[in-house]
Parts: structure tokens; sequence; C-alpha cells
């Protein structure tokens, strides 16, 4: 049964502020011509872009010949016992197969990783039933391109036939493309190309993986499609105008940083995806909405909110929430891209493009071109496992343990800025470092987000540069026991992995932007040893 979706304002300030701009939004018929694909509503500089990516509002109806073809897919494959799906993919291309099948509980193993470890135990799980959904807009995303290579080589040791366990998704045209037909891939789907990726989720981008993993992609079309005349629609009571108009009014107050807190909505994962959606349409031109994404109504963050940002539920408005948002998980989607997109006209920004995304990967590539990833680097100081290094000139050069190191990290960032974690370790084996988030938080007193790298390249990467310049960014790197070749590569996962890393420290240096890097020499004892850190910084601040 369809929930109805909704956006509750529920802060009685919050909606008289937004008031004016959803009358202006209204008066402006701005989401009718959304839905009817307007490229000008952004201004004549966004144009280009937008005039080849709108075709996102429709796509529960232009969708809806993809299911058939999908069901028809697995149902072979079950058939000859492939009945285990892993997804190689970043941001827009893994993030809404990842809510989509968890939320639904269907098995899907995600790779959206350079860690060794974690690719190694994707490869040690069952390939004789294992079929690979290879899914890449562009036909040239690193990461994945390195995990086909990686499963075809695997297959071949095996004695299976790669080209049968292989499906690609992607842009037509592009070179992923004609890899998949050249090599004979079992399926390659090629999506709508007036689709950006973070606006992709009910294109063959979420329902390919998703449907194959077995969630009911139909039913989700199926939600969609039922809120689509109300977000369409010119009225006050419109939830994608009124929550467009609460996080743009409050981001004129000097809210600009979204903290996402699910409340009982049944949907798992939601914030993961809305966050690449808020963070690389909105954060550009030295503005935008920092999507914050927390445990819980009662995390650090939300419940403590403070003048610079929104608490905002998914489900309906509970704790602090100054704004709920509820539904299903297809209605929930197009509610917050038609919003985003909406609050992308009030802030006077493209949400179509991305202009400082290339530039961490063009750091990466420099990297790339030496061995390991890049030279050697000297730390600072080295305090038990842990080596502290600093990109810039921003860390005292007495500065010895690794406490003192991140005090020093919260100190550098300015009133109202922001802390953000990223870690480039192995989310399943490494997850326990996510408590850092709700630590740092509470004794920093900073919003603070939590990224593992480099998916967050993909999702937040964006804002990082082009955003609001007031965060200090905290890289956790960590040796590596066994490496993993690339095959047809002159890299390894590792030094790609680190390449990365250092690439975009490098980057935000260049922006002036703090950044910390520790270097776990030892995984296990280094993260005890830092989460002991985090808990030093309540005496020694």
């Amino acid at each position: 049964m369809t929930t109805e979706t909704s956006a509750e304002i529920a802060d009685p300030s919050l909606a008289r502020e937004a008031e004016p701009l959803v009358q202006r939004l209204v008066n402006d018929r701005a989401a009718s011509e959304l839905a009817a694909q307007d490229p000008t509503l952004w201004g004549p500089e966004a144009e280009s872009e937008a005039s080849i990516r709108l075709s996102w509002t429709t796509l529960h109806e232009t969708s809806r010949g993809l299911v058939a073809e999908i069901d028809a897919l697995r149902a072979e494959l079950y058939e000859e016992g492939l009945t285990r799906v892993v997804l190689a993919g970043m941001g827009g291309s893994s993030l809404a197969p990842e809510v989509i099948t968890a939320t639904a509980g269907t098995a899907l193993v995600v790779l959206d990783t350079t860690d060794p470890a974690q690719v190694r135990d994707a490869l040690e799980g069952e390939l004789e039933r294992t079929v690979v959904v290879v899914s890449s807009k562009s036909g040239t995303t690193v990461e994945t391109d390195s995990h086909r290579r990686i499963f075809e080589r695997a297959f071949s040791e095996e004695g299976i036939d790669p080209a049968r366990r292989m499906i690609v998704v992607t842009d037509p045209d592009s070179p992923l493309q004609t890899t998949g037909e050249e090599s004979g891939y079992r399926k390659v789907f090629t999506a709508d190309p007036n689709v950006g990726g973070r606006y992709s989720a009910l294109s063959a981008f979420g329902l390919v993986p998703a449907g194959l993993a077995g969630a009911d992609i139909a039913g989700l079309l199926d939600d969609a499609e039922s809120i689509f005349p109300s977000v369409s629609a010119d009225d006050e009571s419109n939830p994608a105008i009124r929550l467009a108009a609460a996080l743009s009014a409050a981001h004129g107050s000097g809210s600009e940083k979204v903290v996402l807190a699910d409340s009982g909505s049944g949907i798992v994962g939601f914030a993961d995806w809305v966050e690449q959606l808020i963070a690389e349409s909105t954060g550009k031109s030295g503005i935008g909405l920092l999507p914050v994404p927390v445990e819980n109504v009662e995390a650090p963050g939300f419940a403590t909110a403070g003048g610079d940002a929104t608490p905002v539920t998914i489900g309906p408005a509970a704790g602090a929430a100054a704004v709920g948002t509820h539904g299903s998980l297809g209605g929930l989607m197009l509610l917050w891209e038609f919003a985003t997109a909406l609050a992308g006209r009030l802030l006077g920004i493209n949400p179509f493009d991305q202009p400082d995304v290339e530039a961490a990967k063009q750091a990466t590539r420099g990297l790339l071109d030496g061995p390991a990833g890049g030279p050697a680097a000297t730390p600072a100081a080295v305090d038990g496992d842990i080596e502290i290094h600093a990109a810039g000139e921003w860390l005292s050069p007495g500065v010895g343990t690794v406490a003192e190191a991140l005090r020093a990290l919260v100190n550098a960032a300015p009133a109202n800025g922001y802390l953000a974690v990223q870690a480039y370790l192995d989310r399943l084996d490494d997850a326990s470092i996510s408590v850092l988030r709700p630590e740092l938080a509470r004794r920093s007193g900073l919003q603070t987000t939590f990224g593992w790298g480099p998916r967050f390249l993909h999702s937040t990467g964006q804002y990082h540069k082009g955003g609001h310049q007031n965060g200090v960014f905290l890289q956790v790197t960590g040796a590596v026991d066994e490496d993993m070749e690339v095959p047809g590569r002159p890299y390894t996962l590792s030094g790609l992995q680190r390449a990365q890393a250092l690439g975009d420290g490098q980057v935000l240096a260049q922006r002036n932007r703090p950044v910390l890097r520790l270097h776990l020499t030892d995984r296990t004892t280094g993260l005890v040893e830092l989460v002991k850190a985090v808990q030093d910084l309540r005496t020694a601040s």
C-alpha cells in the first residue's frame, strides 16, 4: 500500500520565513515548469546543462519498459543458479540500489571502494553463483573499471567465462558500452543520457541492480508515480515546494547545514542517498547546503543543532526536527529530487553540474603516475601506531600526539564551520571507525560528517571544494596487509586508494582548508588508539 508522501515544516519560525519563498515558487509556476522539463528555470548560464539533465522528472513513466526486461533477465540468471549479485559502481550508480535493496531486505554486494581487503571479501563470496553489474554513467570511472578487470580475471582463473557473468549499465556510446559489446558481455543496458547520476535512482542505474537482486522495482515506480501530481503542482501545499522553501530560507538565515536523521521511516540508508543529491546539486559558487547524516534524532548534531543547521527527519518530524519528510521510498526519492532542483532556483545555482569534482580526479591521476600512489610522505609526528600528516601550513611544528593534532584541527575551524571525517578503509572490517562521527561532534561542538573514501568523492566531494569554505578535514588511511593488482593497469588497489586520499587532500589544501591525515600503520591497534585520542579531547580542549 502506498504511503502518502509529505513534507512538514514543524518549526513555526522557519515556516514563517519560508512562506514568501513558497509563494514565489507558486507564482513562478516553478514546479509545473520543472515537471515539463523547462531548462530556463535556473537562468541563462545553467540552461545548456539543464537542457540535457531533466528527463528524471518522468522516469516513473519512461522506466516502465525496463521492469519486464530486468525481471526476465533475473529469472534467466536464477535458473542458472546465479543468485548472488555484485554491483561495481560509485556515487549515483551505487547509492540508490543500496538503499532500495536494503529497504526491501534483498541481498546486494556493493563495491564502491578501492580498499583491497573489501574487494577481496567480494571476490571470495561464491564466484560460482555470482553475477557482476558494472555500472558507470561515463563508462570511465576508475574504481569501477578496476573492479571489472579484477572480476574478469577472477572468473577466468576459476574456469568461468567472464562474459556470461558481466552485465553493464552505462550511457549510450560510452567506452563501457563499447567494451561490453566487444567482449560479448551477457547484457548491456544503456540508460537515458539526459539524466544526471545523482538524479538516476529510478533509471536503469537504480533499477537494474536492485531488480536483479530481487527488489520490487515496479512498486518503486508506482510510489513515485503516485506523488508526481502533488510535487508538480503550483500549489502552496506542494511538499516539494515547501521543502525547497524551508531549506532555502534556512540557508538565507545562516543555517547552511541540513542534519538528516531517520525517525522510523522503515527506509534503510536514505540519508546516504540524499546526501549526494543535496551536496552535489547545491554545493558550488561558495554557497550550498551541506547534508549531515546522523545516527538518530538523539544524536549529537541533531538534538544539539545550533543556528547553522536545520534538523530534518526521514520520517515524521520528531525530536528537534524543524522539518519532517514522510512517505514511501519511491515517493521520497521524487520529493527530494524536485525539492533539490527547486532549492537550486531559490539559491541561484545550477543544480545539475559539479564543477569542482574533476580537480580531485586530476590530482589522483597525477599521483598514479608515480609508484605506490604518489611519493613517500614524511609524517609530522608518530604517535603509537598512527602517523600524523598535515596538508598545508596550519599545524604547529610542536604537535606530537594524535589528541593534540585533533585539537588543533578542531581549533582551525572557523565559527559555524564543520568537520568532515573521511575514512579510506574497509567499510566492513573497519566499520567501528564510524563511532568517530558522534564522538567528535559531541566533543568539538562542530557539525560533523562521516564518509567512506573514495565513495564520498562522488557525493560530498563537490561541496567540500565548491560549497561554503568553512570545513576542516580528517582523513584516516591505513596500512594494507595484502595488496591487489589491477589487471592491465600500472597500479594496485592500495596505490589507487592512497592516490585518491592524497589527491583530494592536495586540492583541499590548495583552497586553504586544513587537512589532517592520520595513517594507521596497524589498523586494529591504530583504530583503538584513535578512538582513545578522540575521547581525550574532552579534557584536552
